[in-house]
This record gives structure tokens, sequence and C-alpha cells, in this order.
């Protein structure tokens, strides 16, 4: 620049109690060169603050020196006055962009951070490992400590209906737990519990067929993942379970699937019982006995229905799946009378106490 821009200044160096006065000069630089009797110092403007305004004065501060002062007019030239921290009103970075852009920034940011939570589970459950999803299907089925029921001919009746409605080589685990609520429940880590209460209500062991596929869908669908963070936030993956085993259970059982993974965990469950030559109408009459009445519907407020669609409609698509086929039984009596005496018959099994 050809004229430098000059005021007068008072100031403290930030080593001693001295005040010096004299003049700022700039010459169109990064610096402003305090001038007086006393010496000169040279100060970035970079590395001042704004403090205050009194008495018609501006006070500045400096990053690196906390007790350094400066004093300038007000009134400044206006090229000097633009190279000097101006007062900040809301932050530094809204008082930078103005006040009409910063809200505008903050309400896009806000929809977005709204929007990520919202949908989250939705993009974050099948990506979680499967070795954290196993950590906490094993952690839940530990809680349940010895409620799970297990005999010999029972747990073989069991592994043959599993079978059929989850062909692959590495299996779902499945188990019945002395629970008398009319429900299923998959679990993370590729595991499902049936409720002794639904054992006990299927007049058929193409019943249990139909809903053992179902929730076997979930698991191999990864939709249990994505229903858990829904229902538990992302706690479930930071902390893992809830400590209270009846919480858990009763949210893990009443925790509701999208339209589409339960329209997927059906269609699984129906293409596996037909390579396997399961009859659909079990799980047909199934739906019909459970949504079909006044008391049915009122029973299944607890229960297996509460968590899913209407159940009519699903036994038309079940049956639906059935015409013009044939099918061989899934179990044989004894073998369905072997699963619906397994909690019965266990010695050590416990009673599970939600209270």
């Amino acid at each position: 620049m050809d004229e430098a821009f000059q005021t007068s200044a008072q100031w403290y160096d930030g080593h001693t109690a001295i005040r010096h006065e004299g003049e700022a000069v700039w010459d169109g630089g990064d610096l402003l060169v305090l001038q007086g009797s006393s010496g000169s110092m040279e100060v970035p403007f970079a590395d001042l603050e704004y403090g205050e305004e009194r008495a018609g004065e501006l006070i500045y501060t400096r990053t690196s020196n906390r007790d350094f002062r400066l004093v300038l007019p007000t009134g400044l030239p206006s090229g000097l006055a633009s190279k000097l921290p101006a007062k900040q009103v809301y932050g530094a970075w809204v008082d930078k962009l103005g006040i009409g852009k910063a809200t505008a920034i903050f309400a896009a940011v806000s929809i977005a951070a709204v929007a990520l939570f919202m949908t989250a589970p939705e993009w974050l459950g099948p990506r979680v490992p499967q070795s954290w999803e196993r950590n906490l299907g094993d952690a839940l089925v530990g809680d349940m400590g010895n409620r799970l029921c297990h005999t010999k001919e029972g747990d073989a009746a069991l592994a043959k209906l599993l079978k059929a409605v989850d062909p692959e080589q590495q299996k779902v685990r499945a188990g019945v737990a002395n629970i008398g609520m009319v429900n299923a429940v998959a679990l993370p880590g590729g595991q499902v519990l049936l409720f002794d209460g639904l054992v006990q209500d299927a007049e058929s062991p193409e019943e249990l067929a139909g809903v053992l596929g179902h929730e076997v869908g979930h698991v191999r669908e990864r939709h249990v993942m994505t229903a858990l963070l829904r229902q538990f936030g992302l706690s479930i993956l930071l902390s893992g379970a809830n400590s209270s085993m009846g919480e858990t259970v009763f949210g893990l059982a009443s925790m509701g699937y999208s339209r589409d993974a339960e329209r997927e965990a059906d269609e699984y469950a129906r293409d596996r019982m037909a390579e396997s030559n399961v009859s659909p109408l079990g799980a047909a009459r199934f739906f019909e006995r459970i949504g079909g009445d006044a008391e049915g519907e009122q029973n299944a407020v607890i229960g297996w229905v509460s968590s899913h669609p209407d159940p009519r409609e699903r036994a038309q698509a079940y049956r639906a799946a059935a015409k013009g086929k044939s099918f061989t039984p899934v179990l044989t009596d004894e073998e369905f009378a072997a699963l619906k005496s397994m909690c019965e018959e266990d010695p050590d099994v416990e009673e599970f106490d939600f209270f």
C-alpha cells in the first residue's frame, strides 16, 4: 500500500505493568505495529481477539498472551477496522456467516440428523457384524438360565421340525422356553425360541412348522438386529441386553418388524415348507384360530399375533400355497407328543417368572 493507516493506541505488553502510549500503524500486511516513546512491537492480526468496548474505546487481547491489552479508539479507518477481529454476538462461525445463513444450515443439519436417527435401524441392522449379533444372542439365552426345556425325544422332534423349515447346512438354533405365552421369538445370532404356551396351543406339528419357519425367516433375512435397534436403540449394541431379563424377553416378543420384513419371513417359511413337502394348511388354521374371533383377538394381545400383521390375511396366503398339492406329515404323532411334553417332563427346568 502507498499510505499506511495509523491511529492512537495504548497497550500493556503482558510482561510488565507499564502502560505504553503511542500509535498503531498498519501498512496493509498481516501485522499491526505499535510504536511509542518506550519502544515498539509487532502484533499479528491473527493473534488478536476482541475483548470489549467501553467509554468509546475498543479493547483487544492476544491468544498467545492473555495479559496483553490493546486499547484503540472507536471510529477506526475502515481498512484497519476490517483487519481487526470483530465482536462475536452468536459465535465465531455464526457471526462470520450471518444469523440467517447459520439458521438455515442448522435447520438442514437438524433435519439430516433426525432422518439419520429414524432410518438408522434399517441400514445399520443388516450391517452389524454377525459376531456381535451372536454374542448378544448367546447372552440372552444365557440369561434364561435353566428355563429352556429339554428331553431326548423332545429335542429330537424339534430338530426334525427345524430341519424341515431350515435346510441350510449351518442351522439356526431352536429351543422351547418354559413360558406360558402363546408366542415365539427370533433372537440375534441365529436363534429361535418357541414359548411352551405356543407349543401347547398348537393342534398339529404343521402349525408349529409355520411359526418356526416364519421366525427362521427373520433370522435368515437378518431382520432381527433391525427390529432390536428400533426397539431398544443403539444401547443394545453399546451395553448389550437389558439387565432385566423379563423386560428383555417381553421387548423381544413384542418388537415389531416392518411389513416388508413380515412378508419376507412368511415367504421364506412357505418356500421352505414347500421344499420339504410340509403342508401350509396347519399354519393357515393356526392363524385363523388366533385371529378369527373376538376371544382369539383378545388373547392375542400378549401373544404371537400381537406383533404381526392380520392373521386372517396370512391364513389366506398359506391356503393359497397348498392348492393342488399333497403333503406328508412333518412329525409322527409320537414326535409331536414328545415336543408338547418337553417342559412337563424335564425335571430340571425352571418356570419363567416375569416379575
